[in-house]
């Protein structure tokens, strides 16, 4: 059984059942942020072992090169493995392993394997973010049962000391990101390992970032969002275009489709929730993308605790120009040469389908890394209890921009011998561009179909 940690300050995480609501901070628990705990709220010492390091500030910005079109170097480039789990002896690593893990040893036990390295604690912030979180920790309120939040405005991180399993979610949901341009590949290798990549173009703008948006005039608004297929032709021109919010029960998420075919827009309300991802091949859920996103007020959310987990970190192969896609996309999951597995701190939040929703997963087990907030690993269970889909966040820190983000994210369903795979640039003209300064213009209906013009 995987052991049950003791949060900051003494909580006794496993004690938070499902239903238990917030309290709010004191001044020493807020006093904590950036002493005991990191400036975002996680536990600044190193485990007993040594195993897992103590957080020194992360990578500095002189961590690395900068290489051509915004690829970075890999600052540990020159390391080795420490050990390989393997189905052959992953028993002997099972306290630091998910369910889903172990279902991914046993369902591929000749070819899945974790490269384990050593632990390095990379991520951290620019101090506009430390000060905009020490200043704001303890005026987000939970409301509706957990299902929104108010108090909270265009921040980050909205609860930094979390006290209940919707707060550790909301936290995934307000992570410092920055606005983005990117292109990148999705595939869905059959069982053989044959596949068709998904040429993605995808623009994110927030309102506190973007130069025409007042962003006191829109409270509520996370976050805007298009993404365009561009190959293969069968698929191109199609958009997507989302206005998410912040609290879904006040204000749902908007969304919009343009389909080139038809040369129409129509709203999309399916874009929500188990509705199925785009060019996914029903491999994926709306909710899927980026791990998690959306309105959580389908699930009841229990905080199980803190444990020491081997997750994919520091997954800066999966950033390297050098590597082709076809060296990562193989029958049953992807090419662990490429993957590094390291031990850190997650939190354990369980999801459960409340009394009168639906949802096609009726579990999920989000386990979310404590330093970034980002959810590393996810577990996903249908209506029979079955481990249904594991879904994997491969997380590199950007030393540039002090930003962690996913260098691949993969979901494997073990009862179709399939996955998907989201999110590769290797072989695209550049890396992520957080350079990028959108306009509100291009975040509106009537902008859809001049962006689907093939």
């Amino acid at each position: 059984m995987q052991k049950t940690l003791l949060g900051a300050g003494g909580l006794a995480l496993s004690l938070l059942a499902s239903g238990v609501m917030a309290q709010s901070l004191t001044q020493e628990e807020i006093n904590s942020l950036g002493n005991t705990l990191t400036p975002i709220g996680a536990e600044k010492a190193g485990n007993a072992a040594g195993t897992i390091p103590e957080w020194t500030g992360g990578l500095g910005t002189d961590a690395g090169r900068e290489l051509a079109n915004n690829f970075q170097s890999n600052p540990f480039a020159d390391e080795q493995p420490e050990f390989v789990i393997t189905a052959q002896n992953y028993k002997e690593h099972s306290d630091n392993l998910t369910p889903g893990q172990i279902a991914l040893f046993e369902r591929y036990p000749e070819t899945y394997q974790m490269p384990v390295y050593k632990s390095h604690r990379t991520v951290n912030f620019p101090q506009s973010v430390y000060d905009q979180v020490k200043e704001t920790a303890g005026q987000a309120k939970l409301v509706n049962g957990g299902d929104g939040i108010e108090g909270f405005s265009h921040g980050t991180f909205a609860f930094p000391i979390p006290k209940s399993g919707a707060e550790v979610v909301w936290n995934h949901n307000t992570r410092h990101r920055m606005n983005i341009k990117r292109w990148y590949m999705q595939a869905m290798p059959q069982a053989n390992g044959s596949y068709t990549l998904i040429k993605m173009e995808e623009e994110v703008g927030y309102p506190a970032q973007m130069s025409d948006v007042d962003a006191s005039t829109v409270p509520n608004t996370l976050l805007y969002f298009k993404q365009r297929v561009n190959a293969p032709s069968r698929l191109a021109g199609n958009v997507l275009l989302v206005h998410d919010s912040l609290d879904q029960l006040k204000e749902p998420r908007m969304a919009w489709v343009y389909n080139a075919g038809q040369r129409r827009v129509r709203r999309a309300p399916q874009v929500a929730y188990d509705g199925p991802g785009t060019a996914s091949d029903g491999m994926r859920t709306s909710d899927n993308f980026s791990m998690y996103n959306g309105a959580p007020d389908r699930y009841n959310w229990k905080l199980v605790g803190k444990k020491e987990v081997y997750i994919p970190y520091n997954s800066y192969e999966m950033a390297n120009p050098e590597v082709k896609y076809d060296d990562v996309l193989k029958a049953g999951h992807i090419n662990p040469e490429h993957t590094r597995f390291e031990l850190h701190r997650v939190w354990e939040v369980q999801g459960n389908v409340k009394d009168g929703q639906r949802h096609i997963y009726a579990q999920r087990n989000f386990f979310m890394d404590e330093d970034s907030w980002m959810i590393s690993l996810a577990d996903h269970y249908d209506g029979r209890g079955t481990l249904w889909r594991v879904g994997e966040g491969h997380l590199a820190f950007n030393y540039v921009e002090k930003l962690p983000g996913y260098t691949i994210e993969t979901l494997y369903d073990l009862l179709a011998g399939r996955y998907i795979a989201l999110g590769m640039y290797t072989e695209e003209a550049s890396a992520p561009q957080y350079d990028y300064n959108p306009s509100y213009n291009q975040f509106t209906p009537a902008a859809l179909r001049a962006s689907g013009v093939r």
